[in-house]
């Protein structure tokens, strides 16, 4: 399981096009089954963000970590999976891409379900968090919870 410790971008390159998040060991790091793998520049090195199509431009990417002489390699198409990882992302791209955006309106049913997603999202995180933890009283605490409102 892929988990996001830590994404910084050492620099960011922008032209009229492409919005560039050039990344650096000791700036990305992730958890990968539970053990910290660090961010080594040796094949790809940079997100590539199309402002016009509105997408990460090179998902075939490959970067590598490295833990000890173990060293695995991840594509972009990959860490996109991520909810955390598309978090961190759009943390950093979002005061580049300063294109007017569009208001969005939602009804009132459906920020209601908007609502109860991100509340099931965060139990899920904190029920990860409590695992990570190794804190079997919260786990419980929080699995009953999950129980009680969507079992």
């Amino acid at each position: 399981m892929l988990n996001i410790k830590m994404l910084k971008p050492y620099y960011v390159k922008e032209d009229k096009r492409f919005i560039r998040v050039v990344l650096a060991y000791q700036y990305f790091s992730l958890f990968i089954d539970e053990e910290l793998y660090q961010f080594i520049p040796m094949e790809s090195r940079e997100i590539i963000y199309d402002r016009e199509s509105k997408r990460i431009h090179n998902v075939f990417d490959i970067f590598v970590f490295q833990r000890g002489k173990r060293t695995v390699y991840v594509s972009v198409a990959d860490l996109l999976k991520l909810p955390d990882f598309l978090t961190h992302l759009h943390s950093i791209i979002m005061p580049f891409d300063t294109e007017k955006k569009e208001v969005i309106k939602v009804e009132e049913s459906q920020m209601e379900e908007i609502i109860v997603e991100l509340e099931k999202e965060n139990l899920r995180r904190l029920i990860d968090g409590a695992l990570d933890d190794h804190d079997m009283n919260r786990f419980k605490e929080l699995t009953d919870k999950w129980n009680e409102i969507y079992a």
